[in-house]
């Protein structure tokens, strides 16, 4: 795939938008008024409005390596204050996956010098490598996930603005497509 097929499948996009709904375009120039706020791998595989067939307009995302709500991250910290203030979003969903590189790295002691901050972020959330040799990457990935809804909760924006705002964590899974709630 190159620019010119981006280019022609953004044009089918277009047209097939205006088929099924001659509006849509001008309500999207209008503003955003999302339900949801989704904290999502940057994984190319695992796109949220993709995956969930979700109309544009209808979910605020924040996407980065294993999905991870950390306290010092500027940008996700913005992305969370404006979803719950400007936008007054209803739900946030913490969005893993299958065979996430992220949580594979951090498992397995990657220590790649430009990734090493973020995989020692992931690695903090995942239980000790060296005496749970057992545990599965999908293990791990729920692990992960549960713990970002509890750094979720206790983020200072989520505690100060996210009154009445649910928190879920769901898995989807590669192999098969489907979305399972973890939390």
């Amino acid at each position: 795939m190159d620019e010119k097929n981006i280019m022609q499948s953004n044009q089918d996009f277009v047209n097939k938008m205006q088929l099924e709904d001659p509006y849509l375009f001008h309500q999207l120039q209008q503003g955003q008024h999302p339900d949801f706020f989704v904290l999502a791998c940057s994984d190319s595989r695992v796109s949220p409005s993709v995956i969930s067939q979700m109309k544009l307009g209808n979910m605020f995302v924040h996407r980065n390596i294993a999905n991870q709500v950390a306290k010092n991250d500027a940008s996700f910290s913005a992305s969370l204050y404006y979803a719950l203030v400007p936008l007054k979003v209803k739900h946030i969903i913490i969005k893993g996956h299958t065979e996430c590189g992220g949580i594979h790295a951090a498992w397995s002691g990657n220590n790649e010098e430009e990734l090493a901050p973020w995989i020692a972020n992931i690695r903090s959330n995942l239980p000790d490598s060296s005496s749970n040799k057992e545990i599965t990457m999908d293990e791990l990935t729920k692990i992960n996930i549960m713990k970002q809804v509890e750094h979720i909760k206790d983020h200072p924006i989520y505690k100060a603005y996210g009154e009445g705002v649910s928190v879920s964590g769901l898995l989807f899974h590669l192999d098969s497509g489907q979305l399972e709630k973890i939390v």
